[in-house]
């Protein structure tokens, strides 16, 4: 490349110029921005506090008002999306034992009505760095029933966050209860009327499905997965890394910090998913550093991340790191939208949040 040609080349985002915003940037979905404009997001928010600066009471309350935003914004945003065709869903809840002397958990199953014959099923688990958002919310349910509608019986897990009012859980108890559930529904496919059991989820969801397959090769119980579909995987834990190794490993902290969500605000769930930072690079709580003999031999893959997300470059190093392992897996880059936001924004993506449904769905299936 001459130099003539490099002093024109202008890096994306933030890497190229530090002042842009959501609203600036010109790879912005117009249709998800203008959403996003009517509530306020398309202008970062204030960095968040470091959390090694913060007691443990602050760090809960900061914690907590995160929970108490996110889950404002999932009550609130409209979901409703031109081309919505009305679909009927039943939606149960069976209550299993947790392991040993844990609590017990709920799974919420949610079928399209009057399915009879057995259907794939999607093992749903939510977003919210395994720390913040409750299971049952609006968009949780809309995103299970759309999966349902298209010919899954979708089942969500209530696993414990690692933040809640009346005490932390931190690492693994999300996990753990992720871990029993997936053995659980293994065990009764029959009666639950699924063909076949994949993983699935968003953020820290997503981080949950990859962890829990791993740990299922390492403990022996790898035959209950056919298959993981993770969206926007939160997987290395590096949100609070120094600029230089951000730039080195995952620039894409840098070039979309800010847009929707920021590295400040995930050090705070980082540091209440694993509080004394002991597992920082374990592969079960932070599947980024799996090696090969981690990932060798798992079931089929399928990671998606978006152009304008601080964590799309974990996304697909996880990707590529299964594909030299040898694991069959499949990888999509959604441009011009921000985390989550085919099912968080679904309605200003209607037509994408429905595609993604119905790819989720037609995984599912290919593996019964």
């Amino acid at each position: 490349m001459s130099s003539s040609t490099s002093s024109r080349y202008t890096a994306p985002g933030r890497l190229g110029d530090p002042g842009l915003t959501l609203g600036t940037d010109p790879r912005t979905d117009p249709a998800l921005l203008a959403l996003m404009a009517t509530i306020g997001l398309d202008q970062p928010s204030p960095p968040a506090p470091d959390p090694s600066a913060m007691s443990v009471d602050e760090l809960r309350g900061a914690v907590g008002a995160a929970d108490e935003g996110f889950t404002g914004l999932y009550g609130a945003i409209p979901l409703d999306a031109p081309g919505d065709v009305p679909t009927e869903v039943e939606i149960s809840t069976v209550t299993i034992n947790g392991q040993g002397d844990q609590l017990p958990i709920d799974l919420h199953i949610y079928r399209s009505h009057g399915a009879l014959a057995a259907q794939p099923g999607v093992v749903y688990i939510h977003g919210g760095g395994m720390t913040i958002l409750p299971t049952r919310s609006r968009v949780h349910d809309r995103w299970c029933s759309d999966i349902a509608a298209a010919g899954s019986v979708a089942i969500s897990v209530d696993f414990r966050n690692a933040y809640a009012p009346g005490g932390n859980t931190p690492f693994p108890g999300g996990l753990d209860d992720c871990c029993r559930a997936i053995d659980w529904i293994h065990r009764h496919r029959l009666e639950l009327g699924v063909s076949s059991v994949v993983l699935q989820g968003e953020s820290g969801g997503a981080n949950l499905a990859l962890a829990t397959a791993l740990r299922a090769k390492r403990d022996g119980f790898l035959d209950a997965i056919d298959g993981v579909y993770a969206c926007v995987p939160y997987v290395s834990g590096g949100y609070l890394w120094d600029d230089e190794r951000k730039l080195r490993e995952l620039p894409s902290m840098i070039e979309n910090n800010g847009y929707f969500i920021d590295c400040p605000m995930m050090g705070l769930l980082v540091a209440t998913y694993d509080p004394t930072g002991e597992h920082a690079e374990d592969p079960l709580a932070w599947p980024y550093w799996a090696a090969p003999a981690h990932l060798d031999g798992l079931p089929p893959h399928v990671i998606t991340v978006n152009e304008l997300d601080p964590l799309r470059d974990e996304g697909l190093a996880y990707y590529r790191a299964l594909n030299r392992a040898g694991v069959s897996v499949r990888g999509r880059t959604n441009p011009g939208i921000v985390h989550g936001a085919e099912m968080i924004f679904r309605a200003a993506l209607g037509r994408l949040n429905r595609w993604v449904v119905s790819d989720i769905a037609g995984f599912a299936a290919t593996l019964r």
